[in-house]
């Protein structure tokens, strides 16, 4: 949970500031919680999800469009005879 903090810079560092921040592709305020992470030592963000999509090759499958193929094989290969307990109908 992030909580709202004020700062007061001189106008001259404001500016710097606010133009290394646009270098970097960050807002000021994103740039300022990266300074003092980083001089705190605090651990770092944690790392997207996103990053391990389109890791690997899925080997030409093409799971959209053959699921259904698939899962039938899947299920008609693993399926195993019913054994029925004694003593039970059925």
């Amino acid at each position: 949970m992030m909580s709202r903090t004020q700062i007061t810079l001189e106008a001259e560092l404001q500016r710097r500031a606010k133009q290394r921040a646009s270098d970097l592709g960050v807002s000021l305020a994103e740039y300022v919680r990266q300074l003092v992470t980083r001089d705190l030592g605090a651990p770092a963000p944690k790392v997207s999800a996103a990053m391990v999509f389109d890791l690997g090759s899925s080997g030409g499958s093409d799971i959209a469009r053959n699921k259904d193929a698939m899962l039938a094989e899947a299920f008609g290969t693993a399926r195993t005879p019913a054994r029925r307990r004694k003593g039970l109908p059925g």
